[in-house]
């Protein structure tokens, strides 16, 4: 392996990372992921008849509020000014599938991988928790980088995730 983890010194102890000297750019970062529920749950969100109320819009708030506490949640993670985060909620009925996208943008000398991550991590649990007492057999399921744009390495596209 050619590359070391930035996240330990030489020491092997864990660190935060030193962007100090890094270039402020344009970063981007989009996160996908999806849950699988039982039919009777997507039929009850596709007749928006859930008795908690409306799973998707919470979910959206949920998963901005958690991108925005990222650095809090995540130990060796930069806190960041986020300029933007948005998710993206539909639903499958067909699948029985809940589907998620979360961006996360900001102008800054790290990237906004683990906050659109955080943010889309945050936004299916948050599905899950107004769901379970329908479909306690739901299933949060790949959850993974798409895109990254931004920094010294530049773009990167997940082609598991696009």
């Amino acid at each position: 392996m050619t590359q070391k983890l930035t996240h330990f010194n030489d020491q092997g102890r864990a660190q935060m990372v030193d962007v100090s000297a890094k270039s402020v750019t344009h970063r981007l970062a989009k996160a996908k992921g999806s849950l699988k529920i039982s039919a009777e749950l997507a039929q009850i969100l596709e007749q928006g008849s859930l008795a908690k109320g409306d799973a998707f819009t919470v979910a959206k708030t949920a998963g901005i509020l958690a991108a925005k506490q990222t650095g809090l949640l995540i130990p060796l993670c930069h806190p960041l000014g986020l300029d933007q985060v948005e998710i993206e909620i539909w639903l499958d009925v067909p699948e029985g599938r809940v589907y998620f996208e979360a961006t996360a943008k900001c102008e800054g000398k790290t990237g906004v991988e683990m906050e659109a991550l955080t943010a889309l991590s945050v936004a299916a649990l948050t599905v899950y928790d107004m769901c379970k007492a329908v479909d306690k057999g739901m299933v949060i399921e790949r959850i993974g980088l798409a895109l990254k744009e931004g920094g010294k390495s530049g773009r990167f596209e997940n082609p598991d995730f696009l």
